[in-house]
């Protein structure tokens, strides 16, 4: 697939990378700097995060980093699945607080690229779960900010009823988005369906 339009590059995508397979299993390049500009990923990736949750119904999110620390995300899961959410809270946005989604699996190797301006969280549909990320700036805790994950006004129709979700003390006080003051400004691309970008 070639280069995708400008009008998408800040919008969420998905990326393909390729795997070789033979009798052995298979081995990936999960990321190469060259090949993702190609598909239309311009930041520069500064950390790497991994996270492990023991069961199905874990929640995190919905989180970003506020300017001048907001963080772009390239979302991969290395054990098991989740269901993986992009809100769009980018100020004067036509789509604002509205959301895509993907399920990511391991088995899959599907990755999400979530752009600065999008709140981002997933839900893990099964125990043993690893989820691996790359942030285009480091964490910073005065940056780090969030909407509540059961939100009215995003109403995302999450896998599992309310009582059985598994969430942080933390993420539960998170504010709603109505009272989230946006520093993100919009950039004119509404967001849109999910795109695939394949990489070889």
């Amino acid at each position: 697939m070639g280069v995708e339009s400008t009008r998408l590059l800040d919008l969420p995508r998905i990326i393909v990378p390729k795997r070789h397979i033979d009798d052995r299993g298979w081995f990936c390049e999960t990321y190469h700097e060259k090949r993702w500009r190609e598909a239309g990923i311009t930041c520069r990736f500064v950390q790497d995060n991994q996270s492990s949750s023991k069961r199905a119904g874990t929640l995190r999110g919905l989180h970003f980093q506020v300017p001048p620390a907001a963080q772009a995300k390239l979302v991969s899961v290395v054990r098991g699945r989740i269901l993986d959410v992009a809100v769009d809270v980018r100020r004067g946005s036509a789509t604002f607080g509205k959301h895509v989604s993907i399920e990511l699996t391991a088995d899959s190797g599907l990755q999400i690229y979530v752009p600065v301006g999008f709140a981002h969280g997933f839900v893990t549909l099964e125990d043993d779960v690893v989820v691996m990320y790359k942030t285009s700036d480091y964490y910073s805790p005065s940056h780090d900010r969030g909407i509540r994950w059961d939100d009215p006004d995003i109403a995302f129709p999450w896998p599992f009823e309310g009582v059985n979700i598994i969430v942080s003390d933390k993420d539960s006080r998170l504010p709603l988005l109505k009272e989230f003051a946006s520093p993100f400004a919009y950039d004119g691309c509404p967001l849109a369906p999910l795109t695939v970008s394949d990489r070889g």
